[in-house]
């Protein structure tokens, strides 16, 4: 698409991710508002004939439920452990198309689900651009129920401001996989990401964290002037 629609950015990305879907491909359907236009375009296509033998393996509760809806067929990463191409949004992309994922509460069965991709591309608004990793959003945590206040004291030491995520009601805010979240801030972005992406990872109590790092290889920004696409730089870590 040549002309971004200004009433509907996101729509917009996902109107171009659609360039990259080829009949008889395996594809990663993430989760999110961008990503459900994406799901949407692609259910059309499929209905229209535009595209033959697709199947999609979706991170999450609520995107199989929509491509379900749609006619898409859904597989599993144990039936086709290699996906041609996945799609999804981001929260926040640097310059070198790193992301912070998850603010959907599927950021697991995403990152789990994108490894798994031959090419990942991320569909977002120019909104999302950040110079660093964390200046405008916090970064998800899933985190395991049990004894989650001694995580979340784990996360507190490596952020400025640590908060549970809870539902309007005050309950626990809860994932596909029955685990909890946290959030966590900071002021001005997170220095090492890299550095951060390891610690987190190495703490029991924590399942995954929203850092997807050299994972993205191509970023479809709509912005004012139209669709940019950015490619990944593989920076060493």
């Amino acid at each position: 698409m040549d002309m971004t629609d200004t009433i509907n950015p996101k729509r917009t990305a996902a109107q171009a991710a659609m360039s990259y879907v080829r009949s008889g491909m395996v594809l990663g359907l993430g989760t999110g508002s961008t990503t459900q236009y994406f799901v949407d375009l692609l259910g059309t296509a499929l209905q229209n004939g535009q595209f033959t033998d697709i199947c999609g393996v979706p991170t999450s509760q609520a995107t199989a439920h929509q491509a379900s809806m749609l006619g898409i067929p859904l597989v599993s990463l144990s039936t086709h452990p290699s996906l041609d191409l996945a799609v999804d949004g981001a929260d926040e992309v640097d310059p070198n198309c790193n992301l912070i994922k998850g603010l959907g509460k599927a950021l697991l069965r995403e990152k789990m689900v994108e490894l798994h991709a031959k090419q990942f591309v991320v569909i977002v608004d120019a909104s999302k651009l950040v110079v660093q990793l964390g200046e405008k959003c916090p970064l998800p945590v899933e985190i395991v129920p049990f004894e989650y206040a001694a995580t979340l004291r784990f996360l507190q030491q490596h952020c400025e401001r640590v908060e549970f995520w809870t539902q309007a009601d005050g309950t626990p805010a809860v994932t596909d996989n029955g685990n909890y979240l946290a959030k966590m801030y900071w002021q001005g972005g997170i220095d090492n990401p890299h550095k951060l992406a390891r610690t987190l990872t190495a703490f029991p109590g924590v399942v995954e964290h929203g850092l997807f790092l050299q994972m993205a290889d191509v970023v479809l920004v709509a912005t004012s002037q139209g669709v940019q696409t950015i490619q990944a730089n593989r920076s060493p870590a």
